[in-house]
């Protein structure tokens, strides 16, 4: 789906880009790097984390994870889910498989284990979007960028801010651990450690979890 986008953000920043585009847009277009060490690379034990490494460089594939099964699955936007899921990344963009999600108070995920929302507090559950889920940012200088119809956490999407109105963008990570209750009621804690690999490549994203939490 093709919409427009950002007229003001172009304006305000086209004469800084058309002398030198590829530095300033390099945090946007880093290319990824090869690497064979994804998944659950570190396994949760009781209090202590488990972590997951994901190549989310790929405007145009979901990365579905299962925490029961301990299995990561790169799918192209547009494919089917598998059969067992809880939590998808794409990119910095997150959904849940009919779970809802919340942001806890908590920076240090090691401290999730017995966490209880408060009295009537509600996860925030998927939503769907027609402008989220961005799949083509080659076109961004032509003034549009493209985008795949999806479900899409608001919630959980917030562990990491990216504010293009100044360039290179700025990254900033929310440090909170978020609990995530699966449909079937079970839950995860999960919190976004780090978004790049150690080239500082954009995309590469190292999640700290707990699962099952009690």
């Amino acid at each position: 789906m093709m919409k427009g986008f950002n007229v003001m953000f172009f304006a305000g920043v086209a004469a800084m880009l058309l002398p030198s585009c590829n530095d300033l847009l390099g945090d946007i277009y880093d290319e990824p790097v090869a690497s064979s060490e994804y998944g659950f690379i570190e396994t949760c034990s009781g209090p202590k984390p488990g972590m997951i490494y994901v190549d989310a460089t790929d405007y145009e594939v979901w990365t579905y994870i299962s925490f029961a099964d301990r299995t990561i699955e790169p799918l192209p936007v547009d494919a089917p889910a598998p059969e067992k899921w809880d939590m998808a990344v794409h990119r910095y963009d997150t959904k849940t498989n009919g779970g809802v999600v919340f942001a806890t108070s908590l920076s240090d995920i090691s401290l999730a284990q017995g966490w209880k929302p408060s009295a009537g507090e509600k996860g925030v559950a998927d939503i769907w979007t027609t402008d989220k889920i961005v799949t083509d940012m080659s076109t961004m200088m032509d003034g549009y960028l493209s985008y795949a119809d999806s479900y899409y956490n608001p919630e959980l999407s917030e562990w990491l801010d990216v504010d293009t109105s100044t360039m290179p963008p700025i990254y900033t990570l929310s440090g909170k651990v978020y609990v995530i209750e699966m449909a079937d009621g079970s839950k995860a804690a999960v919190k976004l450690s780090d978004f790049m690999n150690g080239s500082g490549v954009k995309g590469y994203m190292s999640i700290q979890y707990i699962y099952p939490l009690q």
